[in-house]
């Protein structure tokens, strides 16, 4: 008998999707992120190539990257999807969004960079293109 709960086992299991679903959670958070720059006064964010390729990387990785990579990517909604509704109410009422607008951005960066840093080494390089 396992030690994990079945829910954890299956979180495990690469998807035959190819991280289709986590993929459009990730370019719905760099979307998100781009709200918040323009809030702060940041210039519109690009993905790097090495974003672009994390959903496929963390799919084919599976296991516990897999599963830290999908619990990390909701946390980063919540507190983005929180963070900007708190934003634009400030903003409404006339007050700079500035200064927290830049905050949060600085947190999604830093949680961004973490989750990318569980792909495996060198699942995020570029690949040519066959």
């Amino acid at each position: 008998m396992s030690t994990k709960p079945p829910d954890s086992q299956q979180a495990a299991r690469p998807r035959p999707d190819g991280g289709a679903e986590l993929g459009g959670r990730w370019l719905g958070l760099h979307d998100a992120a781009g709200v918040v720059a323009a809030l702060a006064g940041l210039p519109a964010p690009t993905v790097s190539p090495e974003a672009r390729n994390f959903p496929q990387a963390i799919a084919q990785a599976g296991g516990w990257r897999l599963v830290h990579a999908r619990e990390g990517v909701a946390d980063l909604a919540a507190i983005l999807e929180t963070g900007i509704r708190a934003l634009l109410a400030v903003h409404a009422r006339g007050t700079p969004a500035a200064v927290p607008a830049r905050a949060l951005w600085d947190e999604f960066v830093a949680a961004r960079d973490a989750l990318l840093a569980l792909a495996p080494p060198g699942s995020l390089e570029r690949r040519p293109i066959a």
